[in-house]
């Protein structure tokens, strides 16, 4: 089979190609720190301070993140049926951010919180917003009772604009410090990254990504057909419910803690099913991996492009992601036509 040979290798190479650029981001930046010594643990204080208080954060948090934005972008396109879904271009990463955006303007209340409630009203918030816009894309792309791809296409350009006005207009009435936050935030950054906030995300986002594993069988006979599916026992509406809680709560934690990250959820599932098959029971956990691999070293790369400052990940991997959609668009005209 075209696949098989990668197929049984695919953990061992996708982790050691993360640990591998894990290692380059802890001992890269505008302080360089000697492989050999982490390797070694013979650092002195001041790397070892470095380490633990700025890099290593910031390492931990792009793992996290980038395994949920491609976790869900598999379990997206799982659910359509299509390679072109994503949460960023289906509306929901804008959905979500809008409401943490209303979050830091117009509640003053949420600034005098302890920090590890401000990241639960965070993700709270996010989580609203990314769950009423997974709510309206679905309403939106029904067409006589299934799922229409150009509706909901169509929808997510809707969402997007919308989310764009009110973003703006956020904007507009916000204050230095308020705007200067929006603006960082909305262009995707993992340098705030502190213990107490990965402690919150991985409180949510790693449960949450086991549960994905743990319905690997589920979304292959969803692959299947919706009516197939059901024929097979699955309880399709339910469990088209369960996904989007998923995806609405990955999109919103990360949304919340890291801001707008795009890209990474239609770029890795994509290129995992390339390497490694269509089969979820691999898809979701190389996508994990590849998703981690994949903004940790686009983190890395946007601290190291400009040193001394660094540029927002969010540009880097629209940058990365921009060229191959149209790449995955112009494939797929090809295909059909």
């Amino acid at each position: 089979m075209k696949h098989t040979f990668y197929a049984r290798i695919p953990y061992p190479i996708l982790t050691v190609f993360l640990l591998i650029i894990a290692l380059f981001a802890l001992t890269q930046g505008a302080y360089s720190i000697s492989w050999q010594k982490v390797l070694l643990s013979s650092i002195n204080d001041i790397d070892r301070q470095i380490l633990m208080t700025v890099r290593l954060p910031r390492l931990l948090m792009a793992i996290l993140v980038g395994a949920a934005l491609a976790v869900s972008g598999a379990l997206m396109q799982a659910l359509f049926r299509n390679p072109l879904a994503d949460p960023g271009l289906l509306g929901v990463s804008s959905g979500a951010s809008v409401f943490v955006g209303i979050l830091i303007v117009l509640n003053p209340i949420a600034g005098n919180l302890p920090l590890w409630a401000q990241s639960y009203m965070q993700s709270a918030a996010a989580f609203f917003g990314a769950v009423l816009t997974c709510w309206l894309i679905f309403q939106l792309s029904k067409h006589k009772g299934q799922v229409s791809v150009l509706h909901l296409l169509l929808a997510g350009i809707a969402i997007n604009a919308l989310s764009g006005s009110a973003t703006g207009l956020l904007t507009y009435v916000s204050n230095d410090e308020q705007l200067r936050a929006l603006t960082f935030w909305a262009m995707g950054n993992l340098g705030g990254a502190r213990w107490e906030q990965v402690a919150v995300v991985a409180s949510i986002l790693l449960p949450l990504l086991c549960y994905a594993w743990r319905q690997s069988k589920n979304l292959n006979l969803l692959l299947l057909g919706e009516e197939e599916a059901r024929y097979l026992g699955l309880d399709v509406e339910k469990f088209k419910v369960k996904l989007i809680a998923v995806v609405a709560l990955c999109v919103g934690v990360t949304v919340a803690f890291t801001g707008l990250i795009g890209f990474i959820g239609l770029m890795v599932p994509h290129l995992v099913r390339m390497l490694f098959g269509a089969d979820n029971r691999i898809v979701i956990p190389c996508s994990a991996l590849l998703g981690a691999s994949l903004l940790t070293g686009a983190d890395t790369f946007a601290r190291l492009l400009v040193i001394p400052a660094e540029l927002p990940v969010g540009l880097v991997t629209s940058l990365l992601g921009g060229p191959f959609f149209l790449w995955l668009l112009l494939k797929n005209i090809r295909e059909t036509s």
